[in-house]
């Protein structure tokens, strides 16, 4: 021996074991496990024994020392047991674990946070086993536990902590008995105290910034709270376009029913029932479901208490035993917007206005509070400005509008538009019905009010270039919001439901964050329904009915452009609220339009303009087309326009058209 001072019986506790440590660790389960471990291997001693199987009879001499057998001192130590095994005694108490699987889960998890365990494992198990305990070894060492006729292999097999993942199998392909077993690392954490990590999961709001939600939404959140707390229907689908407001009131709602919530984004969800014991987490699965998509909530065996479901406003959202309740997150009343925003951007006129003339929800107002007070800080500006809030209204909370549809950014003035006196009376018109939308029914009748949705649908029929789109972005420049023009390539799909997701996640988009959505030549898209002859047929048909009813229960402001209203579907015509004529401009808006458009880079005479305004029979958009041609030709040469450019431009126009140049246009040449 290299040192002959250290006798025989000093051998069998060796040096680098702390028996007082380990005699207060033993007192535990794991350590009641490990006793288990060292009864099985047998006590046999000899001077030459490993570290490995002195640790393991330590804890066999600190839980049963006189031998009258170590399930006696489980049984009295459950009776009295330490503070630092709640964690999993809790588990076992709400789960019906048996004590094969209690001692089991504090073995496989003992290995993760001391290597000695793991050690002392690989000692009793070879040469076969590792440092996680098998389930050969499981079964002779808790053999006297075993719950007849079962085997204790058995009874871990099939037992609830297999079934809800608290326990795993580890190496597929070896024989049974040399199976390890082992508890997912999440799992271990919690029964230490700590959260922990599970991926597809987070607790709380993680990276997303928590909403101030308003009165009204606070006190429904508690009711609902209460209600799921204390009824049989313990689900609940909370239904709203903003991720972060969904997810403050199921927070709220977590932290009524005194959990907090966790938020699941995975179908990957074996083991987290342990979890929700073990950190008291409420589940929160976030779902983004399409138009007719259904989705199951998971069967969660064990867990009792209440299960959030986070989505938009289409599919269908179904418990494992029944059908669940639903909330849909409304926009919060004027006085409570005014409240938010004196919140997000401070008290002013400016708030007064944006709670009266808009219509967001508290998640989308948080937002632009966010991007609005950023603005200011970049512009050292000490209060916001209109110019903050439009450039701030751009940008959409989470996955955007852009790729389903074209922001339309230029800010349309009123020296641009040009139009017949009736055509801008019902656009004034029309613009006051957006206004007005909130509060419209306010202190009208029942018949009124009854079934009354806020959105506004309009559609603008005329030739094409008689100024449709030009006057969709007056309307939303005048309203100070953004406008999107509709991507029909994008949203459009040759894959059957496809489209009707897409304008589901569009509308729900648009609806959040409050925009104006163009549909050009939207007969493309709301067209007549046709008699089914094919399966094509009905399949269009069913798209055309979903777009009308969706349509119809929208939000927001919805404008539709088309070149005649004959092609459209008799049932849209009773969904709009106004349909405007863009007729073909006459002599006077010609004339009108030529000043517009040319401003002052030309040289042309009074006479000249009269002349084209009288000759010249174009609509607004083919004008333009010519003008800019002209000042192609006058950039060219580095002068004003002149007369005969124009001539030229408007040949050239003309032609594109397929129609004969008129006779009374003749140049100055």
């Amino acid at each position: 021996m290299d040192n002959p001072g250290i006798a025989v019986s000093e051998l069998k506790r060796p040096a680098i074991l702390d028996f007082e440590a380990n005699e207060q660790r033993g007192k535990t389960l794991r350590g009641i496990a490990l006793a288990a471990v060292a009864a099985c291997i047998g006590e046999d001693r000899s001077p030459d024994e490993s570290p490995e199987r002195q640790f393991l009879l330590s804890h066999l001499d600190c839980i049963d020392p006189n031998r009258a057998g170590w399930e006696t001192a489980l049984y009295g130590y459950l009776r009295a047991p330490a503070p630092d095994d709640a964690p999993l005694l809790r588990l076992v108490a709400e789960m019906n674990l048996t004590l094969i699987e209690m001692l089991a889960v504090a073995l496989a998890a003992s290995v993760e946070d001391d290597a000695m365990i793991g050690r002392a494992l690989a000692y009793a198990q070879a040469p076969l086993g590792g440092s996680r305990p098998t389930l050969g070894l499981l079964g002779a060492a808790l053999h006297d536990l075993r719950l007849a006729p079962a085997s204790p292999i058995g009874t871990l097999l099939t037992g609830v902590a297999m079934q809800t993942g608290l326990l795993t199998v580890i190496g597929e392909g070896a024989p049974m008995p040399e199976r390890a077993v082992g508890v997912p690392l999440p799992l271990c954490l919690a029964l230490n105290g700590d959260d922990g990590a599970w991926p597809g999961a987070t607790i709380g709001m993680g990276e997303i910034a928590e909403v101030p939600l308003p009165p009204s939404i606070a006190k429904e959140a508690w009711r609902q709270a209460s209600a799921l707390c204390s009824s049989p229907a313990r689900a609940l689908v909370i239904r709203t376009g903003s991720a972060a407001e969904a997810r403050s009131v199921a927070s709220l709602i977590a932290e009524s029913c005194g959990r907090r919530a966790l938020f699941i984004e995975t179908d990957k969800i074996a083991g987290v029932i342990p979890w929700l014991i073990l950190r008291n987490l409420l589940p929160v699965f976030c779902f983004e479901l399409g138009p007719g998509e259904r989705k199951v909530l998971p069967h969660l065996p064990r867990y009792t208490g209440p299960v959030l479901a986070l989505c938009g406003f289409d599919g269908s959202v179904e418990a494992a035993g029944g059908s669940a309740l639903s909330w849909s997150l409304p926009v919060p009343p004027r006085e409570e917007r005014e409240q938010l925003w004196e919140k997000a951007i401070g008290e002013s006129e400016l708030a007064i206005d944006l709670a009266r003339h808009h219509r967001h929800g508290c998640g989308r107002i948080a937002h632009l509070g966010r991007l609005i007070q950023h603005r200011c800080i970049l512009s050292g500006n000490i209060e916001p400005s209109r110019q903050d809030i439009a450039s701030a209204s751009w940008v959409s909370e989470g996955a955007g509008l852009d790729s389903l549809a074209q922001p339309l950014t230029d800010a349309i003035t009123d020296d641009a538009m040009v139009m017949t006196a009736q055509l801008r009376s019902e656009l004034e018109t029309l613009l006051l019905r957006c206004r007005a939308r909130d509060g419209l029914v306010r202190d009208l009748g029942a018949a009124a009010a009854a079934r009354y949705k806020p959105g506004v649908r309009a559609l603008f029929v005329g030739p094409s270039g008689t100024g449709k789109t030009l006057a969709a972005g007056w309307l939303a420049t005048r309203l100070g919001l953004p406008l999107y023009r509709v991507d029909l390539a994008s949203v459009t799909s040759k894959y059957i439901g496809e489209t009707e997701k897409n304008l589901a996640q569009l509308l729900a988009r648009a609806e959040q964050a409050e925009v104006v959505l163009l549909f050009d030549e939207a007969d493309s898209m709301f067209g007549k329904r046709t008699d089914v002859k094919d399966a094509n047929d009905r399949f269009a048909n069913a798209q055309t009915n979903y777009l009308l009813q969706r349509i119809e229960f929208f939000d927001g402001i919805t404008l539709l452009t088309s070149n005649t209203r004959a092609r459209f579907d008799s049932a849209f015509s009773r969904r709009l609220d106004m349909i405007l004529d863009f007729p073909l401009p006459g002599p006077e808006e010609r004339r009108l339009l030529w000043h517009s458009h040319l401003g002052t880079g030309h040289s042309l005479a009074q006479k000249d303009l009269n002349q084209l305004a009288a000759i010249v029979d174009m609509s607004g958009g083919h004008i333009r087309n010519a003008v800019l041609t002209a000042a192609v030709f006058a950039q060219n040469e580095d002068r004003l326009i002149k007369y005969d450019d124009i001539i030229q431009a408007l040949t050239g126009e003309y032609r594109k058209m397929g129609r004969q140049m008129p006779v009374g246009l003749k140049t100055n040449a």
